[in-house]
Parts: structure tokens; sequence; C-alpha cells
């Protein structure tokens, strides 16, 4: 008798044994499942996001291209080199490339002349950035992302000239005024100021700045940040005369310029949205812009 109950409770003992071993197995079949569902819902989710990087059509794969001018001037760059992250704009292409994916090692610069950024044609760059405002004519030929920055144009003249006499669009109009070619600062001259004398028109800022210096011309309007960097360490006794003042609806801003039809509109706006509705995009224009004070305005 006890072999027969000890041969039934080997018995028993086995086919607990047996059970205990297809619950793991299929617990571990189960988990094993989901696992792979959870990768595979994963792969699938990327796959389907448009705007992940491996999904982004750049010029060239697993790298953004970015354009901006030679030479590249603060308070937007510094020491002429966008890849060194210093500086308004070059900080900004760098917190969009990150939204897009592309680590800073993936990021190349390409130089382009300001006004052909958004003339017509093939574009060598995934955007541009080089204080661009966005502007309906500008739109017929190029994408822009929304605005990362709103700006005001101002007027620099010399201490002491007829230029930094002016306090009002009147007293403007009889000076003899000067803007980089293809900008927004010379669109103010001919189309806001409209001064008796034809605007001196010249290829860079830096031929502006030179006139000035040369007291060639009375004053320059440039945007607001740049006159301030010019007055504070590039032309001594130099002064911001004052600013035009914008309604709500003639605001301007500065936009990232990319081709027209480009498929990385989109997902740029993206991420320009998205560094505005965290707050970093107004870090970063603390952190370098935070000299730009008010100027009076021009009545």
């Amino acid at each position: 008798m006890r072999r027969r109950h000890l041969s039934v409770t080997l018995v028993a003992l086995s086919a607990l044994a047996l059970a205990a071993c297809g619950q793991a197995s299929n617990s571990a079949s189960s988990s094993s499942a989901a696992t792979s569902a959870g990768a595979t819902s994963a792969s699938a989710s990327a796959s389907t996001d448009a705007c992940s990087k491996d999904n982004l059509k750049t010029l060239a794969a697993g790298k953004l291209t970015v354009g901006t001018d030679k030479p590249a001037y603060p308070p937007y760059f510094v020491d002429d080199k966008p890849s060194n992250g210093q500086g308004f704009e070059s900080a900004v292409a760098y917190a969009v490339a990150d939204k897009l994916g592309f680590a800073q090692g993936d990021v190349t610069w390409t130089v382009v002349p300001f006004d052909k950024a958004f003339a017509p044609g093939a574009k060598d760059f995934d955007f541009d950035i080089n204080q661009i405002s966005i502007t309906d004519d500008r739109k017929k030929a190029v994408d822009f992302s929304d605005g990362y920055y709103s700006v005001n144009q101002a007027v620099v003249a010399l201490n002491g000239s007829k230029g930094a006499a002016a306090k009002t669009i009147a007293d403007l109009q009889a000076l003899k005024l000067g803007a980089q070619v293809g900008t927004t600062s010379l669109d103010y001259v001919t189309n806001v100021v409209k001064p008796a004398e034809k605007p001196f028109v010249f290829n860079s800022t830096n031929d502006a700045k030179s006139a000035l210096n040369n007291k060639q011309i009375d004053a320059i309007v440039v945007d607001l940040p740049t006159a301030y960097y010019i007055t504070a360490a590039e032309i001594e006794n130099s002064a911001i005369v004052g600013q035009f003042k914008l309604d709500k609806n003639s605001g301007e801003n500065f936009g990232l310029v990319l081709a027209k039809g480009s498929a990385l509109t989109e997902c740029v706006n993206k991420a320009v949205t998205a560094l505005r509705d965290s707050g970093e995009l107004q870090q970063i224009q603390d952190k370098w812009l935070s000299e730009v004070t008010k100027a009076p305005y021009f009545s």
C-alpha cells in the first residue's frame, strides 16, 4: 500500500510540475508576444511619422544643410562662425535641428548670399536663416516657416550729425539714407520714409556702415538688434536715432527660408511652434538679444 501511495503521489507531483511548466511557457510566450507587438507598434508609429528624422527628405541623407550669408553678423552669429552655436540665429538653427532629430554634428552650414536665399530656383540648403523677413512678395518664390522673431527697423547715425537730430519721418525725408539691397530696411526707406533724395543702396551691411562712418551718407536703416550691435561695438560715436512704429497688422517677422513646395516646410513649422510653446525660443532670445531695449519711435 505504501508503495502504491508513493507511486500515486509521484504521478500527481509530475502532473503538477508539467502544468506549472506549461503555465510558465504560456506566460513567457504571452510576454514575448506583447513585447514584440509593442516594438512593432512603435516601429509602425515611427514609420508613419512624416517628421521623424528617417522620413525627412534632406539634401544629404542623415544630414541637415543650413544656409546663411557671409560675413555672419552679431548678435545673430559670433566670430563669423555659424557652426559654433553662438549667437541668436545659430542657436535657433540648432534648436530647430534638434527638434527634427539632428544632432549638432549632423548639421552642415553653407554660404548663401542674402538675396539669393529667397530668389526663385533650386536651393542648395534645407533651410536658410539670415534675418530674412517674411513678405508676400518673397513667398511667391520660396516657402517660409512661421516667424521666429518679431523685429522693428531702426535708424543709425553719427552723434552730432544731421542724421542724429531726426525725430520724425519728415526729418528723415531730408537725409541721405542708406540700406542693403534686397532688404526690408531698404523697403522702409523707399516706401515709408520716401526721402527727397534717392536712397543709397549697398551690396552689404558692411558697405553701408563704411559709408556712414566715412560721412558719405547721413544715416543707415537696419533691423533693431543689428542697430544696437553697430552702435555698441562697431562704429564709435554712433547712436540709434529711432525706430519705426508698426501696427499689429504690419508686424515684421524673420522666418526660416525653404525651397518652394519643400517637403520639410510643415515639419520645420512644427519645430518652430514646439520651441515657441515650450518657451525655449524666448530663452534663446533673452540670452542673445537681451541688450535690445526700447528706442524712441519716429512720429
